[in-house]
């Protein structure tokens, strides 16, 4: 048998990092039995499914690598199937048509609640021999079992039994003829050969409906994760208020996909005390009978850790085409200047993000037009005209421009001057790059062509100059 999992949101707002991780849990299950992962889009709620969404789930699943064999299939195109499955059900006696109004409803709920019972359906019209007419409004009703129960093994949360007792006759065809969700997603299950469903707890309620309803059709069940949902790090169900809940938001806020995913797979699974996980060793460890039945509270700060991890353990050229995103989104020209990858490598240490690494190196592609104010006071001044005067001398002449060869002029400068570093270094500093704090003074300025390094210099001294006259 192979193994297929599937994940199948709906397409009325944007791919959600809950989202993302049951989808992760689906993908990375099929991946380590070698089996199919299935993308579906439950679109069946006319009213909120939007294309944009839809387009927001399909860049979200892309950017994070989550790739499927199958699909995208479309709940929208399948009502033809849905129909002939309900209609195949009414002539077996297995559903029947309701025609309660919703008055009678509203009624019968609002009586059950005042007498403190769980509010359900009274199977009204199950044995109903009263005529209607032809154009009489009627939704489709499942015949639920009303004896014996409903048993599923779930994988995280063990044995689940509920009584048929408990359950009522659903609609699986609402008025205007639309299938209902319960209904749709046995039937694409089925039809996909879905064999294990990982979804969220909220679903938990629905599964014992729905296996009455694969039973009913002849259809094998397939087996059952129920995973806890993610909290805030208050405690409360995460939310906008705790920050990007959006997948692309954290791409847009300079996240590695590779740091979200490995986040998200430790909110709710563990291997031993391992933190860091590479994709390939997620696929080779990950089980679903190892998730954990607590809720997971997000920690952003250990995503900015982990993050960090990877910036700096990846290969620069891999983080680096995922910078390009955020020059582009920043209006840096970044075809004209050091390579994104020798970026990577020089802001790899300082930068936790790729939106401040590109902000913080937004210089090395542009002319600077003014300095600091703070830290051209503190160094520009004129006391700092010999030092960057004799660094510039000895920049000048450089006929390899390498980092090594400018940390050596550099040093022999303070040498010369008999000056501390700090005293030739930071001058430097905010002459090259127009603020009072850079990585390695030597490793920026080999990014940069001689020439540029040398009008920056020019800049810095005429300033000085100008400072010293006032």
């Amino acid at each position: 048998m192979t193994v297929k999992t599937r994940f199948a949101p709906s397409p009325t707002g944007f791919l959600h990092v809950g989202g993302a991780r049951t989808a992760l849990y689906s993908w990375l299950y099929a991946r380590h039995l070698k089996g199919e992962f299935v993308l579906r889009i439950e679109d069946t709620d006319l009213e909120r499914s939007t294309q944009e969404a839809i387009d927001a789930i399909l860049e979200g699943m892309q950017w994070l690598g989550l790739n499927w064999e199958e699909g995208p299939y479309y709940q929208t195109e399948r009502f033809d199937r849905y129909h002939s499955l309900i209609d195949q059900l009414l002539k077996e006696d297995k559903a029947y048509k309701c025609y309660c109004s919703r008055e009678r409803l509203d009624g019968l709920r609002e009586q059950q609640m005042n007498d403190g019972v769980k509010p359900r359906y009274d199977g009204h019209c199950r044995h109903s021999d009263h005529q209607h007419a032809a154009d009489a409004p009627y939704v489709i009703r499942f015949k639920n079992p009303t004896e014996g129960t409903v048993v599923f093994d779930d994988h995280v949360r063990g044995r689940i039994e509920t009584g048929n007792d408990q359950l009522d006759d659903l609609i699986i065809r609402r008025t205007d003829g639309a299938p209902t969700y319960n209904f749709c997603v046995v039937v694409d299950d089925w039809d996909m050969e879905i064999t294990h469903v990982v979804r969220g707890e909220d679903h938990i309620n629905n599964t014992p409906r729905q296996i009455n309803i694969y039973q009913a059709l002849g259809a094998p069940v397939p087996e059952f994760a129920h995973v806890s949902m993610i909290l805030g790090d208050d405690g409360a169900k995460l939310s906008k208020r705790h920050g990007a809940v959006s997948v692309m938001q954290y791409r847009d806020d300079g996240y590695l996909p590779q740091a979200l995913l490995n986040y998200l797979v430790r909110l709710g699974w563990s291997h031993g005390d391992q933190e860091v996980f590479s994709v390939e060793e997620m696929i080779e460890l990950f089980s679903l009978d190892a998730i954990g039945k607590s809720a997971s509270a997000f920690n952003t700060d250990k995503l900015l850790w982990l993050n960090q991890h990877y910036i700096k353990t990846l290969p620069a050229t891999e983080v680096a085409e995922y910078l390009v995103w955020h020059m582009q989104a920043q209006g840096i020209a970044f075809e004209q200047g050091p390579s994104l990858a020798d970026i990577v490598t020089l802001y790899g240490e300082r930068c936790h993000t790729l939106k401040e690494m590109a902000e913080q190196s937004r210089y090395l592609f542009e002319d600077i037009s003014e300095f600091d104010a703070t830290a051209a006071k503190k160094h520009l001044r004129p006391v700092a005209a010999a030092p960057l005067t004799l660094v510039r001398e000895k920049l000048a002449v450089l006929t390899e421009w390498q980092a090594a060869a400018i940390h050596e002029q550099i040093n022999a400068a303070a040498a010369e001057l008999e000056l501390g570093m700090g005293k030739v270094g930071m001058p430097l500093r905010v002459a090259v790059t127009g603020a009072g704090q850079s990585p390695a003074i030597d490793g920026v300025i080999a990014l940069l062509s001689q020439a540029q390094t040398l009008a920056r210099i020019d800049m810095a001294l005429a300033f000085i100059a100008e400072r010293a006259k006032g």
